[in-house]
């Protein structure tokens, strides 16, 4: 079975295509193509080619255009053409790179009838895995735009295939990898040869005539000096450079960096494992701190060390109190007499120290052969991480892939003289390893199908190398190597991995491990890795983040769908480190932060004023911030993300996104996996409750819905909307004049109440409408979602004094005008949407599937009485509070957080409700009760998007439970008891 990909159209991509289109915003469209008839001696014959058009705007206004563009997306304004037009767009890593510059081709071609393209990438690895997305996408894209690209890799033993790249009147994409042009053998050299068979042409000249647009894939790995000399001799029309680590900006025009990717949740949420040899002397014994395990007792230590047995000395796993001494726990070994009895567990730091002054952290070891056994500790962690996460998965139909990289190839394949392959030292242990875990793994209730499948697949069976090839197909040290026509030697596994991952992506295919060399250090990811190790030292400047960056898509079920929304706790990947957790997430925290650099350090007014808001409103934005205690000392406190969760911020979107640009350490957490909380579990008996089978039957029916209103409705409303909120200021430069109080304290200092101002002046700044040229129709449809000829319809129908203002602040004419129309539709969509109940319903395992996953220990309810669960993972101190009064509660006979799994489909995406709750009323009857608990219930205080949703969900449950079951928005436990009792 192959897994076929689908693909969604998620609106940051669409955001970055349409910045690199409306750069040339006013470029005439299809009609200066232009065809040439060649006699001259470049070619043999005479025949027709197609041309990309010139750039007929002047440099002014392509300048002027990256700016705008630039403004909208908050980059630092470009101040000049540097590179003539060269645009840079900058993506973190799994969030759809190549799909972006896909995308983008199709707009280029459809809004200017560019059609030659040329794609640029730094090896045969990344070569193999773009054009692979080009064949898996085509589907997508046809639907969307109705044309097929006709994409093909650059060979030389095939250059007959540049005559249709230059003569065909349709999309002509080439890709190229840097070594056929940039490399010095004769078979590279060919591109600049005068070829015979080729018509005496030189087929670089042959791919410049049609002067391509360029993308360049990975730019920091391409353009040493020699390459950038090589990349003119494209005579490319314009060059496009996509990475998410770029060394160079030429007119950043686009940005997705690594914060913005974890706080959207695009990209998988990052655990580690840790593990060192430690520094401790090593008396001999070998001891391995596997967790130190918190209770509300003693804390325990689980240890791994030897033991004497009856069929030898073996490696056993024993869990440890103060006062345990390992000389009689291992039955008497030497090794460990004298010294190696415990002397404190400290459940707080997670670690031991034994009488003999060796103390040790979770994830170290020492003993004389500890350095050895931490790959054999490393192997086996993964391989344990792995099952509990695909014991986790499987139900869903998703396929969970570990990846090793190692530090050399001959650990993991050998040869013998005969050229037969044998198995490396990490190959040996895997097999011994895997084959112990899964004869000790618990399945747990229900996991028989699971059990079943993994004694369907041979250890030797389900890992895999990937390396580059010898002449004798054997695995070397070598990236990998290339014949002369182009195409790699690599076989088997390579197919498996850079060409069939979608074979790779089914359950049906018993590979899951997958162990490599620097062959995977770019090029290749794959959405289902969920577990990395690092079998060799993880050193230089930005490995770790492009180690980690092979498993940080998100993941893929047997259906070929992206796994998000609701579902997207599953998309966790763990490290299984080197080192410890604190030195791995710190190097990887520094690695990000470096690329982070750009980012405001400190929240000021002056940042609100860049956004395009007055010097006024800026300036009380910045103090309503501080007085509701979001900021303190310039940055933004725990309150603020409290209530950003709940969704309880009653300040502008403007603000908001101003906020978001700010650099925040803590914004991409790296947990640690040997401490980061406990799992749920479940309780059979209050599952079994009456009173809770009564809830479930009452809510678990899909839902279907169906939106009845037209577009001329909406039009009209919007319109109007338009006309009475629309305010737009020209943009202006404030000039104060004051006096500092230089005895006033720091917390006056930042309330500004410090500054004495005496004059003031202010400066308007003129019209831009001359100079910039903008589609506001696209833009506007852009980021509504809705098509151009409805956005037209709302224009026509709004004031031309409100359109007026347009001229003097473009950005924010469009940033509010957008909101307002969003606003309108989903009002709409709410008044008019109507919900019927389906056959389908929810399963009862959702609950048990939940119980398997971690939950911070920071936001537990502990020792509860009346949850179905022993706890409840709270996403905020208002959910906390919530949990703890409804636990408390008498009245109360049962209650659940409900599972991410369980969603309402709404127009505006899927919504996860928070409680459902069975009350007992009179122990007669009971009232069912589904909560949403926000920090504020207030209409303006709750986006627009939330307030959709949620009233989506009055209909849904109205619909579902037949009016049996209450649904309300509250703020606290009091609001919902006026609510059930009034």
């Amino acid at each position: 079975m192959t897994v076929k990909l689908r693909f969604t159209r998620q609106k940051f991509q669409e955001d970055a295509a349409s910045s690199v289109c409306s750069v040339f915003a006013g470029q005439p469209s299809g009609s200066d193509r232009h065809i040439y008839e060649h006699s001259e001696p470049l070619f043999t014959e005479c025949f027709t080619t197609w041309v990309n058009s010139q750039i007929v705007l002047p440099d002014s206004v392509i300048l002027d255009n990256i700016r705008n563009v630039q403004r909208r997306n908050g980059l630092p304004l470009s101040e000049s053409l540097e590179g003539k037009y060269n645009l840079t767009v900058e993506m973190e890593t799994g969030t759809g790179k190549t799909y972006t510059y896909i995308k983008t081709i199709h707009e280029l071609y459809r809004l200017y009838g560019w059609s030659k393209f040329v794609i640029v990438v730094p090896s045969i690895a990344v070569r193999e895995g773009v054009y692979k997305t080009f064949m898996i996408t085509q589907d997508h894209f046809a639907g969307e735009y109705g044309t097929r690209p006709d994409c093909f890799i650059y060979s030389s033993s095939n250059l007959e295939r540049l005559n249709a790249f230059v003569s065909e009147n349709s999309m002509q994409i080439m890709i190229i990898n840097s070594q056929a042009f940039n490399a010095r053998d004769a078979d590279t050299r060919r591109i600049r040869m005068d070829i015979d068979s080729f018509g005496g042409r030189k087929p670089i000249d042959v791919i410049a005539s049609v002067r391509p647009v360029m993308i360049i894939d990975e730019p920091q790995s391409v353009e040493g000096a020699k390459t950038k000399e090589s990349i003119r001799d494209f005579n490319p029309l314009f060059t496009l450079r996509y990475s998410a680590t770029p060394k160079e900006r030429y007119n950043l025009m686009y940005r997705l960096d690594a914060l913005d990717a974890y706080s959207r949740r695009l990209v998988k949420r990052i655990r580690v494992t840790g593990i060192r040899v430690s520094n401790a002397p090593a008396s001999g014994g070998y001891v391995y701190l596997k967790a130190v395990i918190k209770s509300e007792k003693d804390p325990q230590a689980l240890v791994e060390f030897d033991r004497r047995t009856s069929g030898g000395i073996k490696r056993t796993t024993v869990k440890l109190r103060e006062g345990s001494d390992l000389y009689g726990e291992s039955g008497g070994l030497e090794e460990y007499r004298g010294g190696f009895s415990v002397k404190t567990i400290d459940g707080l730091n997670g670690s031991v120290e034994f009488m003999n002054g060796i103390k040790l952290s979770e994830g170290d070891i020492t003993g004389s052969d500890g350095e050895e056994q931490k790959r054999r500790i490393q192997i086996r962690e993964t391989i344990e991480a792995h099952l509990e996460k695909e014991r986790e998965l499987f139900r869903k139909g998703i396929k969970v892939l570990s990846l090793f990289f190692i530090d050399e190839v001959a650990k993991y394949r050998l040869y013998d003289d005969g050229g037969h392959a044998l198995n490396g030292v990490y190959a040996r242990i895997f097999e011994e390893e895997y084959t112990d875990a899964v004869r000790n793994f618990r399945h747990g209730t229900g996991g028989e199908e699971y059990a079943a499948y993994l004694g369907r697949i041979r250890p030797e069976d389900t890992h895999a190398g990937y390396f580059s090839v010898d002449r004798n197909n054997r695995m070397t040290e070598s990236r990998i190597n290339s014949r002369k026509d182009g195409t790699t030697d690599d076989v088997g596994a390579y197919d498996l991995i850079m060409r069939d991952k979608e074979r790779l992506l089914s359950l049906d295919e018993p590979v899951r491990f997958i162990f490599s060399h620097s062959a995977l250090r770019e090029g290749w990811d794959n959405p289902n890795v969920f577990q990395i190790c690092a079998l060799r030292n993880t050193k230089g400047e930005i490995r770790r983040r492009q180690e980690v960056g092979r498993g940080l898509r998100l993941c893929v079920n047997q259906e070929g769908e992206r796994v998000e929304g609701a579902d997207t706790d599953v998309n966790e990947l763990t490290v299984i480190a080197n080192e410890s957790y604190a030195d791995f997430a710190a190097g990887l925290q520094q690695e990000i932060a470096g690329s982070l650099g750009y980012r405001p350090q400190k929240i000021t007014p002056e940042l609100f004023t860049k956004s395009g808001l007055d010097s006024d409103s800026a300036l009380s934005v910045y103090e309503q911030l501080i007085r509701d205690g979001y900021i303190i000392h310039g940055g933004l406190t725990e309150k603020f993300h409290d209530d950003m969760k709940g969704g309880a911020l009653d300040i502008p979107p403007e603000a908001v996104r101003v906020l978001d640009t700010v650099y925040r350490p803590e914004g991409i957490e790296i947990a640690d996996a040997r401490n980061d909380g406990v799992r749920i579990l479940l309780n059979p008996d209050k599952l079994e409750m009456p009173e809770f089978m009564e809830l479930w039957h009452r809510i678990n029916h899909y839902s279907v819905y169906s939106v009845d209103f037209d577009d001329e409705e909406l039009a009209r409303r919007a319109s109007s909307a338009l006309n009475d909120e629309l305010d737009i200021a020209r943009p202006a430069f404030m000039v104060e004049r004051g006096m500092l109080n230089q005895s006033a304290a720091v917390e006056e200092l930042e309330a500004r109440q410090a500054f004495t101002k005496y004059a003031s002046r202010i400066h308007m700044m003129a019209n831009t409408e001359g100079s910039i040229r903008f589609d506001v129709v696209g833009s506007l449809a852009g980021i509504t979602g809705l098509t151009r000829r409805v956005i037209v319809k709302i224009l026509k129908g709004t004031d031309p004094l409100k359109l007026g203002m347009f001229a003097a602040n473009p950005e924010m004419f469009i940033a509010r005008a957008s909101r307002i129309i969003d606003g309108q539709k989903a009002d709409a969509v709410v008044e008019h949407i109507s919900y019927n109940m389906l056959d389908d319903t929810y399963k009862a395992e959702i609950f048990s599937d939940a119980a398997l996953k971690r939950v911070s220990a920071d936001s537990l309810t502990h020792k509860l009485a009346r949850c179905i669960y022993d706890c409840v993972s709270c996403d905020s101190q208002t959910e906390k509070d919530f949990a703890e009064e409804l636990d408390a509660y008498e009245d109360v006979a049962v209650y659940v957080k409900l599972p991410r799994a369980f969603s309402i489909d709404t127009p505006v995406g899927k919504y996860n409700p928070d409680w459902a709750i069975a009350f007992v009323d009179g122990s007669v009857k009971h009232v069912y009760f589904v909560a949403e608990t926000k920090g504020s219930v207030s209409r303006h205080q709750l986006r627009g998007i939330e307030q959709a949703k949620t009233a989506c969900a009055v209909k849904h449950f109205d619909a579902v439970s037949r009016k049996g079951v209450k649904y309300q928005v509250v703020s606290s436990f009091g609001e919902l008891m006026n609510l059930v009792k009034g």
